[in-house]
């Protein structure tokens, strides 16, 4: 046995919800390279190989009880990879409400027990959630989902950023009562990354960080370079983290916090509610 077994999946079990396309295709790509039997579960075609393929349509409570009981069995490693852009029927459900329902569901038949781990996809949206958080508890303090949808509705928080901000805010609040459960959950928050929902909001979210990538001579992320940071966070090699959004941007944010890159620090400033 090598020490580096810790960052693989050998006998182990993962789920990635949104593994159709983008990052939650290309973690499903790693996970089965790292050795997983991997589910993929998503309302797109799932084209992929080595994996199995279930449906899912996250705005549908009735299809996340139904693909749960599919799946059934132990999962040591849930992938919350699914999302959706502003304009979307159901963005609240698809990129928060319907995971947490999902995850719920899993907790609930102990599918997910000790030694498992729950990673998310965010945003740089999601930043500075923390002034926001007493309105984000009463969000989260709803777990039913028909109570949680009614309560975005009633306070018209539908969109990207306050989906985003409250999965990060999710994942910071569930990590001392999950570990006791011995169950971790983090989330990273990619940098623009090349992906079909960046590609049809090329302007907004490809344009996104542009004068930074040009200045220090790189491309936009590619959905493997993101997909390495979320699986690890799910492997044994990351047993002492959770509860964190690991920002993936090659350094955006830092250098505009920091104003070593001072285009960047009006940007960072805003987001981080600075």
């Amino acid at each position: 046995m090598s020490l580096a077994d810790a960052f693989r999946f050998d006998g182990k079990r993962a789920v990635v919800v949104g593994g159709a396309t983008g990052m939650g295709a290309a973690a499903a790509e790693v996970l089965v390279d790292a050795g997983a039997e991997v589910v993929v579960m998503d309302v797109a075609p799932i084209t992929a190989g080595g994996v199995r393929a279930l449906h899912v349509d996250l705005a549908d409570r009735a299809s996340i009880d139904a693909a749960v009981e599919e799946c059934g069995g132990r999962v040591d490693a849930l992938l919350a990879c699914a999302g959706v852009a502003d304009g979307t029927e159901g963005i609240e459900r698809i990129n928060f409400i319907g995971h947490r329902h999902l995850i719920d569901r899993m907790l609930d038949r102990e599918m997910l027990g000790r030694g498992s781990a729950i990673g998310f996809i965010s945003s740089a949206a999601g930043l500075g959630w923390e002034a926001n958080l007493p309105l984000i508890n009463e969000l989260l303090d709803l777990a039913d989902f028909d109570a949680a949808v009614a309560w975005v509705e009633a306070h018209h928080t539908a969109d990207y950023m306050s989906s985003k901000q409250v999965v990060c805010a999710y994942v910071a609040s569930r990590a001392f009562s999950l570990l006791h459960q011995g169950i971790r959950i983090n989330a990273i928050c990619p940098g623009p990354t090349d992906t079909p929902l960046a590609r049809a909001n090329r302007d907004t979210w490809l344009g996104f960080g542009a004068d930074y990538r040009a200045e220090a001579g790189i491309e936009v992320s590619t959905p493997r370079e993101q997909a390495y940071p979320l699986v690890f966070l799910c492997s044994d090699a990351a047993a002492a983290i959770t509860g964190i959004t690991m920002v993936t941007d090659v350094g955006y944010m830092s250098s505009g916090v920091t104003g070593s890159f001072p285009a960047a620090s009006v940007i960072a400033d805003l987001l981080l509610n600075r």
